[in-house]
């Protein structure tokens, strides 16, 4: 199982390859605002562990195993960022807050979120009636 940091490339690298058909590390480093050297070296570690194939100056492939780890990866991301939307969380928030509680949630926990967010879009009433209850606490709360 990758690590969060580990986990953090993956996602990335298999972003790059859906939008752009190709990850470079000067990409992968620019979209995570971390330094080339470090990008190089964890592409090493991610070829050891089978989740790519880098070759130097060449570029690198996901494997298999990569391209099934990073979509599950970016839909976790996807329906993280979709749940606290249905909750009301506001959107400025809303991306830090994944990159913050993604890595710390089982994968269980996040089935269930999922089940949540099947269950609210099957029904827009339901979302009404959260919002109601959420303006209602609001109200609450501004008034003590």
């Amino acid at each position: 199982m990758p690590t969060p940091s580990m986990e953090d490339y993956i996602e990335q690298i298999y972003l790059l390859i859906t939008n752009k058909g190709y990850a470079r590390v000067s990409d992968i480093a620019e979209a995570l605002d971390v330094h080339p050297s470090s990008v190089t070296k964890m592409v090493q570690k991610l070829d050891r562990e089978s989740y790519l194939h880098y070759e130097r100056y060449r570029g690198l492939v996901l494997t298999s195993k990569g391209k099934k780890i990073g979509k599950r990866l970016v839909d976790r991301h996807d329906l993280l960022e979709k749940f606290l939307m249905i909750i009301g969380v506001d959107k400025e928030n809303i991306y830090d807050d994944v990159e913050g509680i993604e890595h710390h949630l089982s994968w269980n926990s996040i089935d269930r979120i999922g089940d949540l967010v099947q269950y609210f879009e099957e029904s827009t009433e339901r979302i009404a009636d959260l919002k109601l209850i959420q303006e209602k606490n609001e109200e609450e709360t501004a008034n003590q």
